[in-house]
């Protein structure tokens, strides 16, 4: 079959799995930041229908979701595991592949930071948060971790929707707009834009751990946080800034 000959297997088919399992992944990750999270705040912390929400919902769709981050992840490592990917960035190859090499590194990196946010971070504190759903259906006494543990995960939710946008950009962009429009560049220049990206990228990383002021809601710094619509605003800062520096360290 000429699908799993040569090339094509991780040229193409490796790259479809990946683009429809990363659809599934990020798809529930506006899901749950735009339309879930939004909803249950209605309900009241100890409100037997938020309780049941988590219990036969979320935690349906929390599956789905750390499933489809490792598979997205496994497939894009299958993918860039080829020995001749980074030649360019490394300045052992053209120079025409520097700006391809530069993006889909820093879309990478985005990305392994979001996937160790779902299982490290989100996952870890959303157990706890869901078997006190569950005791409390239960007629259990509420467990006076769950609202910490809850605070934790949707704070790492939040910055998986930051890094969202400018990793997507970067990995479409790789292919469709920094391989061509972006071929000037020095070895240099692309490993200086790779690394400003990442110091940029671990602030804000840091931050929404709690490790510059705590995870309080009076601290000012998570302001980044405290919405929806304020994520989706640094998600855009994030976006343009990382953009304007790539014009001028890589055009």
């Amino acid at each position: 079959m000429e699908l799993f000959s040569g090339n094509y297997f991780l040229d193409f088919f490796m790259r479809y799995l990946h683009v429809l399992v990363g659809i599934a992944w990020i798809g529930l990750l506006y899901y749950f930041n735009l339309v879930q999270v939004p909803a249950l705040a209605t309900y009241g912390d100890e409100a037997k229908a938020r309780n049941i929400t988590l219990d036969k919902l979320a935690r349906r769709a929390l599956w789905w979701f750390r499933w489809a981050a490792i598979a997205t992840l496994g497939t894009g490592i299958l993918i860039t595991g080829q020995p001749d990917y980074w030649q360019n960035v490394l300045g052992e190859g053209s120079t025409a592949g520097i700006g391809h090499d530069a993006a889909i590194s820093v879309g990478m990196i985005f990305a392994i930071t979001m996937a160790a946010n779902v299982w490290m971070v989100i996952w870890k504190n959303q157990r706890v948060v869901l078997a006190n759903a569950v005791n409390v259906l239960g007629g259990g006494q509420p467990d006076p971790n769950a609202a910490a543990a809850g605070r934790r995960a949707l704070l790492a939710s939040r910055q998986n929707m930051i890094f969202s946008v400018s990793m997507l950009w970067f990995m479409v962009g790789s292919a469709h707009f920094y391989s061509g429009a972006f071929s000037g560049a020095s070895a240099g220049d692309a490993r200086n834009y790779v690394i400003i990206a990442v110091v940029l990228g671990a602030i804000l990383q840091v931050n929404a751990l709690g490790k510059l002021g705590g995870t309080a809601a009076t601290n000012k710094l998570l302001w980044p946080y405290e919405s929806h619509k304020n994520a989706l605003i640094t998600s855009g800062v994030l976006w343009l800034v990382l953009w304007l520096l790539s014009e001028t360290m890589l055009g």
